[in-house]
């Protein structure tokens, strides 16, 4: 054999064991890459110049830490679930661009975030927290006064509870197509198969019968508003897709276009 096809072979074996190497990384690791939970300590005192109730709900042996933001008058619910990065110290300042919509809104910590106890080892983990703090919160209110609202990473685990329940309606900003999906398109030289979570946002929303608002920034670089343009093909009638021109992955709550569409969806 002669020396270059040695040493060919030689550095494709190198490549295919790097390869190996990280795709390890990403399955042992995604649990990190997509929960990078950040905690507070358990006595940490939320403050805010505004109205709130802090909620420390059983989740099993652990707890789940949200808050409830009272508007002055109130017309319903926002139940938030919020992106992955972060936790309700600094997710608790956008509470005002809602209750000064007439609604109080209600956020939850995932566990490990905040001062929420426990961690997410896989999928089940999240819905489960998901669906104790909305059964817990929703006993103040009636469901057709409850809206689901999930951002980023959170758009997955909202369009699931919508589907398990009776909500006014489902809001997403910024979502993702699923779980595999997002992988692809963020690391695309990774197979989609080894992603431990599913969060299929397109099955659920073919699944909620309250009406579907999706907002999206077409120069969102996190999630691509191309997966929004893939779950409009899973709509039913009445459900809507709205492009924000300009628009990022963040601040989605400042963009006047947003407020406006919004506030003719609560009200």
């Amino acid at each position: 054999m002669k020396l270059w096809t040695k040493a060919l072979l030689w550095l494709m074996g190198i490549l295919a064991l790097f390869y190996a190497a990280v795709c390890l990384f990403f399955y042992f690791a995604q649990d990190k890459i997509i929960f990078p939970a950040h905690k507070l300590t358990a006595d940490y005192q939320f403050e805010f110049t505004y109205p709130f109730k802090e909620y420390a709900i059983p989740n099993g042996k652990d707890t789940l830490s949200g808050i409830l933001f009272k508007a002055y008058e109130t017309k319903g619910l926002i139940f938030y679930l919020h992106g992955n990065g972060g936790a309700l110290d600094t997710w608790g300042t956008i509470a005002p661009a809602y209750t000064q919509m007439g609604y109080d809104i209600f956020m939850l910590d995932y566990p490990g975030y905040g001062k929420s106890t426990g961690n997410i080892e896989n999928e089940q983990d999240l819905l489960k927290a998901v669906q104790t703090a909305y059964d817990t919160i929703k006993v103040g209110y009636t469901e057709n006064q409850i809206v689901v609202f999930g951002f980023s990473i959170g758009t997955g685990a909202a369009a699931w509870l919508a589907s398990h329940s009776q909500p006014k309606a489902l809001v997403l900003l910024a979502p993702y197509y699923s779980i595999a999906d997002l992988v692809n398109r963020r690391y695309p030289f990774l197979p989609g198969f080894l992603a431990k979570y599913s969060f299929a946002t397109f099955k659920y929303i073919e699944r909620v019968k309250a009406p579907v608002h999706i907002f999206h920034g077409d120069e969102d670089v996190v999630i691509e508003h191309a997966a929004s343009i893939k779950l409009q093909k899973h709509f039913k009638k009445g459900d809507q897709l709205v492009i924000l021109e300009g628009q990022g992955h963040n601040n989605i709550q400042n963009n006047k276009v947003y407020l406006s569409k919004l506030s003719a969806i609560l009200n």
